[in-house]
């Protein structure tokens, strides 16, 4: 039994490196959106900020324990990829964001990881040592997984999922899945237990995805409808000069449909309005009020 669960642990080791690292790509497209327009608008960089820190940790608790070859690649690839990003957002970034991103680097990569590095090494010894970092990994494994949700709340608040970013969410849902069995399989509660809240937090940003989605589309719907009636039509008698009753915004809107309708061929009108006679049969046709396009 112990060989096919190191099997079945190896097996979720490698999946969680791939997906993982799938993840570590994820913020690509916002990166190429923040190089396009040159800016980093909306964004933030506190996931990149603990993320980095977080695979920092992870390297240093794996050193601690044995047959940990699977957490140490993943994590090295992670402290690169992450380096890279938060070197990139501290380049587009405004002045004041610049600022409060390098003073989330000093306090937490340099200042909190050598303490715990400084701590762990003088004050614990042996099996100890790897079960005190084994918390401390818990419990910013933890942040990770919880540092969207400052993204989560601008989205709520904006009603716009603008700045949170669907391919992250899906693939840490993946990750914290296939590192929870890694975690199971292996006897590890240290990989284990963070991950059940990462999927919790995960589902949960993706149908907060789903939901506001929904409405910002309908949202742009409205308003491009709203542009479309800007220039309506009013009928106009010409006999007296009088304009007629105004339209109901629900008329006008009709008006513009059937405007669309009659513009792509799909209703053909016939020519013989003005005519004497149509279709062989003689017609008495009054006359029809003209239309009058009214300005915005």
């Amino acid at each position: 039994m112990a060989g096919i669960s190191g099997h079945w642990a190896f097996a979720f080791g490698v999946l969680g490196n791939i997906v993982s690292f799938i993840v570590f790509l994820s913020p690509l497209p916002t990166f190429y959106k923040i190089y396009k327009k040159k800016s980093t608008e909306g964004y933030q960089s506190i996931p990149y900020v603990v993320a980095l820190f977080s695979s920092m940790l992870w390297i240093y608790y794996a050193f601690l324990k044995t047959n940990t070859t699977l957490i140490i690649t993943i994590n090295s690839f992670g402290c690169f990829i992450e380096t890279i990003y938060v070197g990139f957002y501290l380049f587009y970034a405004p002045k004041k964001a610049r600022v409060q991103t390098v003073k989330m680097l000093l306090l937490s990569v340099v200042g909190g990881f050598g303490v715990i590095v400084l701590v762990t090494q003088f004050l614990f010894k042996g099996a100890a040592r790897g079960q005190a970092v084994g918390w401390i990994c818990l419990v910013f494994s933890l942040c990770v997984f919880v540092a969207p949700l400052g993204i989560v709340r601008k989205v709520i608040k904006t009603k716009s999922v603008e700045y949170m970013p669907l391919l992250l969410s899906v693939f840490l849902t993946l990750s914290a899945v296939m590192w929870f069995f890694y975690g199971l399989l292996v006897k590890d509660i240290n990989i284990a237990i963070p991950n059940v809240l990462g999927f919790i937090l995960g589902i949960f940003q993706m149908v907060l995805y789903i939901i506001y989605n929904k409405k910002e589309k309908a949202i742009l719907k409205e308003q491009k409808l709203s542009e479309k009636i800007q220039n309506h039509v009013i009928i106009v008698d010409e006999n007296n000069n009088q304009k007629l009753p105004e339209l109901t915004e629900e008329q006008i809107i009709d008006i513009v449909k059937l405007g669309s309708l009659i513009s792509s061929g799909k209703i053909h009108v016939a020519s013989c309005l003005h005519n004497s006679t149509c279709g062989g049969e003689a017609a008495k046709v009054e006359k029809v009020p003209k239309l009058q396009t009214a300005e915005a």
